[in-house]
């Protein structure tokens, strides 16, 4: 009877077979192998308690098919979700049969997998490959499945190829996602987008892979085409979430600002706790000035990230809220969800003294950018007698005069663009870099991947991000006294380097155009005092703008010159004076033009009023290098307070206030003096010969002298601490 019960389940008729099999066993109750059988067609009819229950009885027998009766049993686990008990009975199989077959060991690896137990499951599957063929291309993909998830990337490629080698008949859609997905993290994006095409052509409909696909142009900032891809994957499937939140964030890099609102409103309704979601929304929104419900938004974003969500990238929680705290929460929140710690490196070796300090300089804005235009000067005036400079640039490809000068002002330029976060950081290490200096921080196109793998025994976050990035991998953050005061210092996840008048290194060659420019010429009014605010729009909130539209009610004929070339934001600029009783002709709107003609029409403005909490910063010495006050309001966060770093080491300090009516008060005096205005602007042309600000020759040895001061330290072993690096440099 058992034997005709094997038949039927030879023949697919499990029924059949369990009513032989059950016959059998009430004729032999100690025949192990009928109880494995009718297992076999419990599994067969999906009844796997039943299954389970059988092979425990074939086990109670103790007979030399212990191990299949086991083997079969965890298969019986498996499909009833029990991994854990799946991974016990696997387990007892095989130290029963040491020389077991490739099928149990890949079994094993499979449900540790889906115990996201990876490092256990990658073994289990390496030993399928190592005991034959039969499992080999199935155990090499999902080995790449489990080494995706550990980020390791590279060798998840590699299993990945070897699983298609073995079988290309059999890769599949979900295959060729998986292998684009993990070129995409090694930033190889072109061949990342020929796997998702391939797994298109086997599966044309597929919502992941489209997606996925458009993640992978706009890591290439090809965003066009990866706004078509979200478009393919929200038509297939248009609750996916995220891919109507990579869809707002491609448009909000195309300057598409409504259609990305329209899209982050979509993800938001869809799933709001996404990462960041909430503040790239904002942010959009702010890009052009639409302050609706703005203030119960900020406060919902608060809300969020002291529940612990990763509601907002740090960057753009700056412009949200002047907290120093709450900036910090947010960057560790960002911080630990994104890019925490990575130790898949070894531990650096100290480095023994003697030679050049290496200063590896990292940054995805080595072209036509603000931070640029402030340290180019700096790069090239570097003591090359005691630094090696090399640069890692990780940003996308430009053409414009400054990579060439900058590509100069190295010992080694490195385009690591197609390189993956591990790559770059053993490069760093390959080439002994002491000091990693990251120009970007947590701003667009950033690599903080990078530095969590531990690139140099040293790692300083300067210049690009204004704030802490809350990490435990960076050491040390440069600043200097009015920035971050020694109260404030908790605030700050690094060790403080203050440097002695300001951060803010400059670059004293830049050129202003000597052309005669006319308030005609920029469209100004003939007459009347100039207010002029060139910062980013997103920087302007409804709490500068009141003080603005005071200020202009409070000095007749005046007017408000703004840069902002967006339609939409210009619009709501004009209703926003307009709400506050201000005609909307007495706002003024710039383009953009050459950073020459730039720096030159500034000197038609009569003053630059800051914003709050976001200052201006690159914009302020743009100001201050062209001869024009700026006034600000000081805040409490390091964004809040680097023009009042720029304006005292410019020697003009009661230019900082610290309430909106000293700020509104100072602004209507200076516009009703003529004479002290023109005097502030002879000591700002004086400044730009005299002032620290702008003597690039002494901010370059400021910071050469902290870098020795840090890796003295390093050599000596002693931990990072504040350090006050000396005026004479």
């Amino acid at each position: 009877m058992n034997m005709l019960g094997v038949m039927a389940l030879q023949t697919n008729q499990p029924a059949r077979a369990v009513e032989l099999i059950r016959a059998a066993i009430l004729i032999d109750p100690q025949n192990p192998l009928a109880y494995i059988n009718i297992g076999s067609a419990y599994s067969q009819l999906n009844q796997h308690e039943a299954a389970i229950g059988s092979f425990d009885s074939a086990i109670a027998l103790k007979s030399e098919f212990d191990a299949v009766a086991l083997f079969n049993r965890g298969n019986g686990f498996h499909k009833l979700k029990r991994y854990q008990d799946a991974v016990a009975s696997y387990d007892q199989a095989i130290a029963l049969n040491a020389g077991c077959d490739a099928e149990l060991h890949y079994s094993r690896g499979v449900a540790l997998k889906e115990l996201r137990q990876y490092r256990a499951a990658i073994a289990s599957f390496d030993s399928a490959i190592s005991l034959g063929t039969g499992f080999a291309a199935e155990a090499h993909y999902c080995r790449g499945i489990a080494q995706l998830e550990i980020k390791q990337y590279q060798d998840a490629v590699a299993s990945l190829d070897q699983a298609i080698a073995l079988k290309p008949q059999d890769a599949s859609a979900e295959l060729w996602n998986y292998h684009g997905v993990a070129l995409a993290e090694l930033n190889q994006c072109d061949a990342a987008i020929a796997s998702f095409d391939r797994g298109l052509a086997l599966s044309p409909e597929d919502a992941r892979l489209h997606n996925n696909r458009g993640v992978a142009f706009s890591k290439i900032a090809r965003h066009e085409e990866a706004v078509a891809s979200f478009d393919k994957a929200i038509e297939m499937t248009p609750g996916q979430a995220d891919a109507h939140r990579n869809r707002g964030v491609s448009l909000l890099a195309l300057k598409r600002y409504e259609a990305a609102i329209a899209s982050f409103d979509n993800a938001m309704a869809l799933n709001a706790a996404l990462p960041g979601l909430h503040g790239i929304r904002l942010d959009a929104k702010t890009q052009i000035c639409d302050w609706k419900d703005l203030q119960t938004e900020r406060a919902q974003l608060g809300d969020k990230l002291r529940g612990g969500q990763a509601a907002s990238p740090p960057f753009t929680f700056l412009a949200l809220s002047g907290s120093a705290q709450q900036q910090r929460a947010a960057a560790e929140i960002w911080g630990q969800a994104i890019c925490p710690l990575n130790p898949a490196l070894p531990s650096l070796p100290i480095r023994s003294p003697g030679g050049k300090i290496r200063v590896g300089y990292f940054s995805a804005d080595f072209n036509d950018h603000p931070v640029m235009h402030l340290a180019a000067g700096m790069l090239e005036k570097h003591d090359r007698a005691q630094f090696e400079l090399t640069a890692f640039s990780f940003g996308p490809e430009s053409q414009d005069l400054m990579k060439p000068r900058l590509m100069a002002a190295f010992d080694r330029f490195i385009d690591v663009r197609g390189h993956s976060d591990q790559e770059v950081a053993l490069l760093a290490r390959k080439l002994k870099i002491d000091i990693a200096v990251d120009l970007t921080g947590f701003t667009h196109n950033c690599r903080p991947g990078i530095l969590a793998l531990r690139a140099a025994p040293l790692q300083v976050s300067y210049l690009g991000y204004p704030g802490t990035m809350g990490v435990e991998y960076m050491d040390y953050l440069i600043a200097d006294r009015t920035l971050i005061p020694e109260a404030s210092q908790r605030h700050y996840a690094e060790k403080i380097i203050y440097l002695p008048h300001s951060y803010q290194v400059n670059d004293s060659t830049r050129c202003i155009a000597d052309t005669e420019i006319s308030r005609q010429d920029l469209q100004l009014p003939p007459s009347g005092f100039v207010f002029c605010c060139f910062n980013n729009n997103f920087k302007i909130n409804p709490e500068t703008f009141d003080v603005w539209m005071r200020i202009l009610k409070r000095v007749d004929g005046s007017v408000l010159w703004l840069l902002c070339e967006n339609p939409s934001a210009i619009g709501n600029l004009r209703r926003e004076a307009e709400r506050r009783g201000v005609n909307h002709e007495r706002l003024v709107f710039a383009g953009r033009v050459r950073m020459a003609e730039h720096l030159a029409r500034h000197r038609v403005a009569d003053l630059v009023l800051d914003t709050l909490p976001y200052n201006a910063h690159t914009t302020a010495s743009d100001a201050l290098w062209a001869g024009v006050p700026v006034l600000t309001c000081i805040g409490e966060a390091f964004a809040s307070r680097v023009a009042a770093s720029l304006l005292k080491a410019m020697d003009v300090p009661e230019l900082v206030t610290s309430t909106w009516t000293e700020y509104e008060d100072l602004a209507i005096e200076l516009a009703h003096d003529s004479q002290r205005l023109r005097q502030l602007r002879q000591r700002l042309a004086k400044g730009r010969i005299s002032a620290p600000l702008f003597n690039t020759s002494l901010s370059t040895r400021h910071i050469e002298a902290a870098y020795r001061m840090i890796f003295e330290r390093y050599q000596a072993q002693l931990r990072p601490e504040h350090i006050d690096v000396p005026s004479g440099g």
